[in-house]
């Protein structure tokens, strides 16, 4: 058996903190870190002051396809993928960070959030199981989160479309986001 280092150890129980105080499940600090669960409860119970819920994860990707969803998981991925792919953060840690810039930039804006640490932390598993992907919309050229291996030369995302029942939080989120404005880094098809 071999020797924990107490440093990789603290760097972990660090790591669990960050996550329980974010909102992670305990499903998720077991997948994330290498401590136990009675552990992970014990600390989950001291930083909450309860214990931690029970009950599965989401398992859907449909959830992160329908319109409000879409749009903050599409601006939680695009954080992710610039931190982790773009800048050589180590994942867990491109993770933690995207989220509280996603929790920020929402914030900013004035809105709630839509994702949850859990739901966010779903997001990037499908993400890397290949089961959703980014395409661009054909219009504002903005990469939104869409099912993988379907078809979309055609896209055009909720912001440039929105579906008619969006009506009063759609205008509110353009008015208060400038969501509807041109972005910054375009992809090319």
């Amino acid at each position: 058996m071999a020797l924990k280092s107490p440093v990789t150890e603290m760097q972990q129980v660090q790591l669990a903190i960050d996550l329980i105080e974010l909102g992670a499940r305990l499903q998720v600090l077991e997948t994330e870190t290498d401590l136990s669960r009675a552990y992970l409860t014990k600390l989950y119970k001291e930083l909450r002051g309860k214990s931690p819920p029970k009950g599965m994860l989401p398992f859907s990707t449909d959830w992160f396809i329908t319109w409000l969803p879409n749009l903050h998981a599409s601006l939680f991925i695009n954080i992710y993928h610039r931190l982790h792919e773009d800048y050589g953060c180590e994942r867990i840690d491109a993770f933690v960070r995207a989220f509280r810039l996603y929790q920020e930039q929402v914030r900013i804006g004035g809105q709630d959030t839509v994702l949850g640490l859990t739901r966010a932390w779903t997001l990037m598993r499908f993400f890397e199981n290949d089961l959703l992907q980014l395409t661009c919309c054909t219009r504002c050229g903005g990469q939104f989160v869409v099912h993988a291996y379907t078809p979309n030369q055609d896209y055009v995302c909720g912001i440039c479309h929105p579906p008619s029942r969006a009506g009063k939080t759609l205008r509110s989120a353009v008015a208060v986001n400038g969501l509807a404005s041109t972005p910054s880094r375009r992809c090319h098809l």
